[in-house]
């Protein structure tokens, strides 16, 4: 099985070699994504990690890159231009199509937005595009460095900076992006097309996306993002972005995953890094998928139950679930079973039942609420029932963990 995410590099329009990395799915990709980040951004961007790792938990494998002089990548910005971004992204997907499978998806951030628009005509592929926060015309970043302008004009170029770092922009640029036009190729585009843009967006407003949507021609659809900033830069929003995202693919991409696709064999849980926080895990039990974590206090992201919550849910879903079929089975009334469990460590000598009596023990606290018309001798006996569940069981038991090293794969 490969690994979740793979650096990988491919030639760029102006020949130079452009950093990328390849996320992907636990099993067989549903399809592939190209992912486009934000003018004078990189493919290491929170929206572009975050958007990038939703999708592929959702089962696509995305393609993100470093545009020519950015990032990882080699060439010199300089000599870069919107056209040139074209170019790459077009050689990014003649990279998938020769090493993988074709993108089928196509997702812009900002300016990026603006580039799949742009380019889709080009990838024939691509059956849908997805816009975040993009501007209706590439030019509009124009403004990012209006004061600098006449300096461009006149010198042929200038240092600008642009979110803090120094970049230098030259006169072809500028003549590049005012000689684009997005309007006829949206219009013109014949994919599905989603919009997500930001109402308070400062950077780029919404009234591209107004214009974008206004374009383009059915299917089209629009996703507010709420009180969300034009970089995503907090997690819950480009992760809300990606998983809303992936629902929406799935509509129009060839999104079924393949029948060989590599799950967990029955009786088997497989659980892997996730890489998004010190402590987020992508748990996968057959065809099912959760995620676990630890609080914020304790170093993680809160993105998923802790590893002794799923143990406390393990043992209440196996409490429950023993008491249903007790009880159908006897044709008692009850008609609800809700469990509510807590864990700490609480020190031996104040266990009175317990053999080890130095140090400290774990200690579960196990509530029991049962609903219907039972009478007390039908309670006492689903509590004692309650006792059996065989997860309980296996935690009373004498337990063997055996543990190896999985050989190792090639990524």
């Amino acid at each position: 099985m490969p690994s979740q995410s793979r650096k990988v590099s491919f030639q760029g329009s102006q020949g130079a070699m452009l950093d990328a990395r390849l996320e992907l799915p636990l099993g067989q990709p549903r399809g592939y994504a190209l992912f486009a980040h934000c003018f004078t951004c990189s493919k290491e961007t929170r929206a572009a990690t975050y958007i990038s790792m939703a999708l592929a938990e959702q089962g696509f494998a995305v393609l993100r890159f470093d545009f020519t002089g950015l990032g990882g990548s080699e060439g010199d910005f300089a000599n870069t231009n919107f056209s040139s971004n074209l170019g790459d992204l077009v050689m990014a997907a003649d990279f998938l199509r020769r090493e993988f499978t074709a993108p089928q998806l196509l997702v812009g951030h900002s300016l990026g937005g603006a580039a799949v628009l742009a380019a889709a005509g080009r990838i024939p592929e691509a059956k849908a595009v997805a816009t975040i926060g993009a501007p209706a015309d590439p030019a509009h970043v124009l403004h990012m460095f209006s004061d600098s302008r006449q300096r461009i004009e006149e010198a042929g170029e200038a240092e600008v900076k642009l979110g803090g770092r120094p970049f230098k922009i030259r006169k072809q640029f500028i003549d590049d992006l005012s000689s684009h036009e997005n309007r006829d190729a949206i219009a013109h585009l014949r994919k599905a097309l989603l919009v997500f843009h930001a109402p308070l967006d400062a950077t780029v407003s919404v009234d591209n996306a107004a214009q974008i949507f206004m374009a383009a021609k059915h299917p089209k659809s629009f996703v507010s993002l709420d009180n969300a900033d034009h970089l995503l830069s907090r997690r819950d929003d480009a992760l809300y972005c990606g998983h809303v995202l992936a629902a929406w693919a799935a509509r129009y991409v060839d999104a079924a995953p393949s029948a060989d696709a590599p799950v967990p064999a029955s009786g088997k849980v497989l659980v892997r890094e996730t890489r998004e926080g010190k402590f987020t895990q992508l748990i996968r039990v057959g065809n099912h998928m959760l995620r676990a974590d630890e609080p914020v206090a304790a170093g993680g992201q809160d993105s998923g139950p802790s590893p002794y919550d799923l143990l406390l849910a393990g043992l209440g879903a196996c409490t429950a679930m023993t008491l249903r079929l007790y009880a159908d089975l006897k044709k008692l009334p009850l008609e609800r079973v809700s469990v509510e469990l807590t864990h700490e460590k609480i020190h031996a000598q104040d266990c009175a039942e317990c053999e080890t009596k130095e140090g400290k023990i774990d200690c579960i606290e196990r509530v029991v609420q049962l609903e219907g018309a039972l009478d007390a001798d039908q309670r006492a006996k689903l509590l004692e029932i309650a006792n059996k569940c065989p997860v309980h069981r296996t935690l009373h038991s004498e337990v063997e963990v055996r543990t190896a090293l999985a050989a190792s794969a090639e990524n």
